[in-house]
This record gives C-alpha cells, sequence and structure tokens, in this order.
C-alpha cells in the first residue's frame, strides 16, 4: 500500500485504518483470513492493521451469518445482531445458552447458560420453539451445511396472549472450498411480526446469495431478493409449520430463478460485455449440457440440488 495520498501526502493512521478496515470488510464468503494476511503485509503498521481487524470482523461475522461450533460440541451459533448480547457474546436461543467469541479467530472460547432476563418468556418460547424445530427441519433436509436459529425480536416478557410480538428466523448456509478456489454461501432472515388484535403473522424476508470462483480469474455472484407473505396465527405448532413451509417456497422459487437466469447467462449478460474473450482467448462452453452452470455449481458447493430447492 502507497504511502501518498491522493495529494501526495503520507496517509495517517486513521486513513490506514479505514482502507484497511473496507478491504477486510468486503472479503468474499470465507476469504477474510486471506485478505488480511495480504492487508496486514501492504499496510506495514501492526497498530493500524489490529485495529481495522478490531473493527472488521465483528461486522463482517454479522453479515455474512458465521455459524461457529459451541465449545461444549452441542450445537453452531450464529452470528447475527439478533442474537448479540455485547460485542463478544452472543445468545443460542436453541441452547439458552451464551456463547463468548473471538471474532478475529472465528472461534467460540466459553459458554455459559443464559440468564433468565436473556430468555423470552415460557409463552414466548413456544411459538420460538416450535418455529425453530419445523425451520431446522427444513434447513436439515436442504441444506446439508446449513444451520439455523430463531430468536424473539420483541415482546420476549409477554406471559400470555394479549399483545403484539416478533420473532426471526435466521439460516446460514457456506460451502468453503478455496482448494477448488470456489466459497459461496446462502443467507436468508425472515422476520415474524404476530399480531394479536388481527390473529395475523406478517412475514418479511431477505435471501441473499454470494458465490466466488478465482481459478484463472475472479468471477463473483452476489444478488439478494425481498419477500412479503402472511398466515393467520394459530397454535405453535401449527404455525411452525406453515412458517416453515412459506420460507421452503419462497426459498425454492428464488432459487429456481436464479437457476433459470444463468441457464441463458450467455445470450444475455455476456452479449453486452465489451471484452468477447477472457485473456485465454478460448470461449466458456456456455451451450454444452455437460458444463456447469454457476448456479448449479453453486447448488453442489451449498449441497441444496435436491428437495424442494429444484424445479424439474
Amino acid at each position: 500500500m502507497s504511502e501518498d495520498g491522493g495529494a501526495g501526502e503520507p496517509l495517517s493512521g486513521d486513513q490506514k485504518r479505514e482502507i484497511a478496515v473496507w478491504f477486510l470488510a468486503n472479503a468474499p464468503t470465507g476469504e477474510i483470513h486471506y485478505v488480511a494476511k495480504d492487508v496486514r503485509a501492504l499496510l506495514g503498521d501492526d497498530a493500524a492493521y489490529e485495529a481495522a481487524a478490531a473493527e472488521a470482523y465483528p461486522e463482517y461475522n454479522k453479515t455474512h451469518l458465521l455459524s461457529l461450533q459451541l465449545p461444549d460440541r452441542s450445537g453452531d451459533i450464529i452470528i447475527t445482531t439478533y442474537g448479540e448480547i455485547d460485542r463478544n457474546n452472543y445468545l443460542d436461543p436453541r441452547t439458552a445458552q451464551i456463547a463468548t467469541v473471538d471474532h478475529v479467530k472465528q472461534t467460540c472460547t466459553k459458554l455459559r447458560p443464559a440468564a433468565d432476563e436473556e430468555l423470552p418468556s415460557a409463552y414466548i418460547e413456544e411459538f420460538r420453539s416450535a418455529i425453530d424445530y419445523e425451520v431446522s427441519k427444513y434447513v436439515g433436509e436442504a441444506y446439508p451445511k446449513g444451520v439455523s436459529a430463531v430468536y424473539c425480536t420483541n415482546g420476549k416478557d409477554l406471559e400470555e396472549p394479549g399483545a403484539d410480538f416478533g420473532l426471526a428466523v435466521v439460516i446460514s448456509a457456506a460451502r468453503r472450498s478455496p482448494r477448488n478456489f470456489c466459497n459461496g454461501s446462502w443467507r436468508s432472515i425472515w422476520t415474524l411480526e404476530f399480531s394479536y388484535a388481527f390473529q395475523l403473522v406478517e412475514i418479511k424476508g431477505k435471501i441473499q446469495v454470494d458465490a466466488h470462483y478465482f481459478e484463472e480469474g475472479n468471477v463473483q455472484l452476489d444478488t439478494d431478493v425481498d419477500c412479503k407473505d402472511s398466515t393467520i396465527m394459530q397454535s405453535p405448532e401449527d404455525t411452525g409449520h406453515t412458517v416453515a413451509n412459506i420460507i421452503r417456497h419462497h426459498e425454492s422459487e428464488y432459487f429456481s430463478s436464479l437457476e433459470e437466469s444463468y441457464l441463458n447467462l450467455s445470450d444475455a449478460t455476456f452479449k453486452d460485455l465489451r471484452r468477447k474473450l477472457p485473456v485465454t482467448r478460448t470461449l466458456f462452453p456456455w451451450h454444452n449440457t455437460h458444463a456447469i452452470t454457476l448456479t448449479r455449481d453453486l447448488a453442489k458447493e451449498l449441497g441444496i440440488g435436491k428437495g424442494s430447492h429444484v424445479t424439474r
């Protein structure tokens, strides 16, 4: 990294930190450690790097919904704002435990039982656990490398019916294979707003998909979509089943649209490229039925090419 700014003046420590934070925060899925190694070497300033890492890693981990194995191997915890107790401590609602996280090393260092005030009431927990059970079944079928969690977002102290409350479903599936020059992830967040007056559950979802292929090149997929739906408020068990089916439907539909888009990639996007041939001067066989499309490859890497995700 050059020591000179745009006007020929040396970069200050804060400027170096800001530049390093940008590179770290924008690292592709599963590649922040590789980026960090290069950034540290280019900076040549350990103090600036440490400050940048302390700022960038927590946000990167939350943005990418990083999942980490709990120290007691009882499951995985998702690093998300919905479970954030403070900067380094996160709630795993399924096991009712708080994990202390080392963001830079991306590991859980210790575990403790959650206090009563950190958990929802028994009434809210009925809905939370029922939805968690059904969603975890769906994720287990659709994403062999996936994890999920359900958090209470508001009304956690509600003891009985009579007021509104909210839950959030978080799904994270990642496949990291740097030796094969490929990393990718599927992330989705579904917020559920329970209206007691209308006996209605409003559902809003955001699905994010990214993939990075970097063998003799640099190809990235980064896409997302917002979804809306609703259902009537039922018993916890019936609500859980319905919510899981709604999520399954929208995620399956989005995956199918991605697959269709990339099957037609050569006829659309690539015709608009200024350079019609890559540096190798060799056309990629997009129309070859034996060639793997970006979406199919992503599906294979994430392990989601079965069940409801692919419509034949």
